[in-house]
């Protein structure tokens, strides 16, 4: 067996330096490329093709998890792990939807990421502790989380605007027109029974969707 080839995805410098010597202290990994944005993950996963991507939910311009989406839409092999400062149950439900294996918490142990890595390369599914406790106790009381609603697409929407994001800076990350971001906009409101974006904003607070970096 070879080194895992791990390509690492965060907008934060100091956080992928850290993030690379944590993971190559361990003799199986090597860290061959690192990327500050979802576009430039997605470019480099065709060029390095590595074993493991490790990815942060919230970066400028494309997010984690839209960036999860695209590559695992063109690679369906491809093994992601989120490495998220968010705790909020609806970004790892969100996550798994797409495909990725590993939605670890920032804020957990080191050794949560070590073990992340050597699960989903052997095709195994790895949750922290603090996140597979609140998805199994979302399970057994009932499922009450509006977020659980909308696409994957839809909540990269739901976010973007719940964050401040005008309509032209949405469709610009996302790639899309401003019409089909307006049309998206009308369906979340149906879906989450908002009417203004206080009451989107309100509502992504109360799930834990904005928090201050």
């Amino acid at each position: 067996m070879g080194r895992l080839k791990i390509l690492l995805v965060d907008d934060h410098a100091v956080v992928r330096s850290e993030l690379r010597r944590l993971l190559e202290m361990n003799n199986s990994m090597d860290v061959v490329a690192e990327a500050d944005s979802g576009e430039i993950a997605y470019q480099l996963y065709g060029e390095m093709n590595p074993d493991i991507v490790i990815m942060d939910i919230s970066m400028p311009g494309m997010g984690g998890i839209e960036s999860a989406k695209r590559i695992l839409q063109r690679y369906s092999h491809a093994k992601i792990i989120i490495f998220s400062m968010h705790e909020a149950v609806s970004f790892a439900s969100q996550a798994l939807k797409t495909g990725v294996k590993g939605f670890v918490t920032k804020n957990g142990m080191a050794e949560d990421l070590l073990h992340a890595v050597l699960d989903v390369s052997k095709g195994k599914t790895f949750l922290s502790a603090g996140i597979a406790q609140k998805i199994a106790l979302q399970t057994l009381i009932g499922d009450d989380d509006p977020m659980h609603q909308l696409s994957t697409r839809e909540f990269e929407v739901f976010r973007l605007l719940a964050e401040g994001r005008r309509v032209e800076e949405v469709a610009d990350m996302l790639k899309i027109s401003q019409k089909t971001v307006a049309n998206y906009y009308t369906i979340i409101k149906q879906k989450l029974g908002v009417s203004s974006p206080v009451e989107m904003v309100r509502l992504a607070m109360k799930h834990g969707l904005i928090i201050d970096n």
